[in-house]
């Protein structure tokens, strides 16, 4: 099998240079010319995908090489962009920075070698002239195997500047594939955590990219980036497919002896997780009724990826979306309750006022059903956030801080649970600004390794609750796992 979908990654010597802006623009303009784009992005961003699911119709998917394995970026890319005209690819900071005391893993230039795509480096112009040339040949140099196919610069500020900054790249021999002015009304506005997510800010987001889309239609040269995409060698592999990963998920590891410890290093497969014997769920089709898993949507939990709710269908669940903002109840025949990731601190008032639906969702919990929460979902399931009453699912106060929490994390799972058994290896993410109090529970959810190993996270009954956000596409079987736990609480 093979994709040959025709594709670019969009990349930047350093944060800031406006990659977000390129990418988003430049999908809304080929989907705007009546092409189906098919949205990426480097790392484990959630809120970017959400404009450029915006920009082309289509959900937006991630390309994380340290959460997924560098086996699957091909395969994760090929399944979003089935059937598509043309893919963009956004990257991750600047073009060579990846997960830290890696190397290249996890970075832009990895996946773009991984995906045999040429790369348009994105470059703020907005303070140089004739050291753009020196910047562009540096990153164009550093790695030979990484396919430079051209340059947009940004920020510019008049046609003076302009002709300066053409002048000096001619030297370099990559071309100018666009020039963008600076435009305020392409801005995004920002907080603690980055971008104010699309579901906050609906109406202003479309306006927003529909801005950043007439900017690049405006001063990119289309046809000139489309043929670059278009020059993207063939890839060999098949697309993901999550019934084809469930099936062949492996048996899962031997559990550890002592509970409750950060346990040694057990002999990992391929997959960093997986499920136990008990966590084999019939896929679907092969029979019974479907258990109906309940997630969390709306502007207060808009961190998901489009794989997990994939995997749970494949593994024959009813995947049913509710707003904890909104909905007074669960969706009707609610056995299993996913609470991914967002921003339950800006809508704390909200979230504690919605008194009927806390209730039935620590009805829920108490009961024993599934439950699996990350990150946004610890802090909803605790006694409080910033003092305003939650769930009360856990004994735990959760509280905004000043202090950022930010890593890639290597995990292993302390507690069985209804997402992993004792000993299963599994990546994660970290990106936070809150404290919860304790930490960990009396049964940890991970042990998490490096140079100051600690537990976090708590098991309890059928709760599953961390900050670690993890992508299931590495680890299929827990999916599988948690819908069987589903069908038997």
């Amino acid at each position: 099998m093979t994709c040959a979908v025709p594709r670019l990654v969009v990349a930047a010597p350093s944060s800031g240079s406006g990659k977000t802006t390129v990418a988003t623009g430049l999908m809304a303009a080929f989907a705007a010319r009546g092409l189906a784009v098919s949205p990426h992005k480097v790392g484990p961003d959630y809120i970017d995908p959400g404009y450029h699911a915006l920009a082309t119709g289509r959900a937006g998917r991630n390309l994380d090489a340290y959460l997924c394995g560098t086996e699957l970026i091909a395969p994760l890319f090929a399944h979003g962009a089935r059937g598509c005209d043309i893919a963009v690819v956004e990257g991750v900071m600047g073009l060579y920075d990846g997960a830290a005391g890696e190397g290249e893993l996890a970075s832009t230039a990895q996946v773009a070698k991984l995906l045999r795509a040429p790369v348009v480096l994105v470059v703020d112009a907005s303070a140089q002239s004739r050291s753009v040339a020196a910047l562009v040949h540096g990153f164009v140099s550093w790695d030979p195997e990484v396919r430079v196919g051209g340059v947009i610069l940004n920020k510019v500020g008049s046609d003076r500047h302009e002709a300066l900054l053409r002048e000096a790249l001619e030297s370099v021999g990559v071309p100018v594939l666009g020039v963008l002015r600076r435009v305020d009304q392409v801005a995004t506005p920002s907080r603690h955590l980055g971008l104010v997510p699309v579901a906050e800010r609906r109406g202003a987001a479309v306006g927003a990219v529909a801005a950043m889309g007439a900017q690049v239609a405006g001063g990119c040269d289309l046809e000139a980036l489309a043929a670059l995409a278009r020059s993207a060698g063939a890839l060999a592999c098949a697309g993901w497919e999550p019934g084809a990963a469930l099936a062949s998920s492996p048996p899962p590891p031997l559990p550890f002896p002592t509970p409750g410890a950060v346990p040694p290093d057990p002999p990992f497969g391929p997959e960093r997780a997986s499920s136990s014997s008990a966590g084999r769920a019939e896929s679907a089709g092969s029979g019974g009724t479907a258990p109906v898993v309940a997630v969390a949507g709306g502007p207060a939990f808009t961190f998901s990826y489009a794989e997990h709710a994939e995997l749970l269908a494949a593994a024959g669940a009813e995947v049913v979306v509710f707003d904890p903002l909104r909905d007074e109840a669960l969706p009707e025949g609610t056995r299993g309750l996913v609470v991914g990731g967002g921003f339950p601190e800006v809508y704390g008032g909200e979230l504690s006022a919605n008194e009927v639906l806390r209730k039935a969702l620590r009805q829920l919990a108490m009961s024993g059903a599934p439950v699996a929460a990350e990150c946004a979902g610890l802090l909803y399931l605790c006694r409080e956030l910033d003092g305003r009453p939650m769930c009360g699912v856990l004994d735990a106060g959760a509280r905004m801080s000043e202090r950022l929490t930010l890593g890639y994390r290597d995990a292993v799972a302390v507690s069985d649970s209804v997402l992993a058994a004792p000993g299963a290896r599994m990546r994660g993410h970290e990106f936070h600004r809150t404290v919860v109090e304790p930490g960990a529970g009396a049964a940890p959810a991970w042990g998490v390794r490096g140079a100051r190993p600690r537990v976090e996270g708590f098991v309890e009954r059928g709760v599953h609750a961390s900050y670690l956000h993890t992508h299931w596409a590495s680890a299929p079987g827990v999916a599988r796992r948690f819908v069987e736990r589903c069908r038997t609480s």
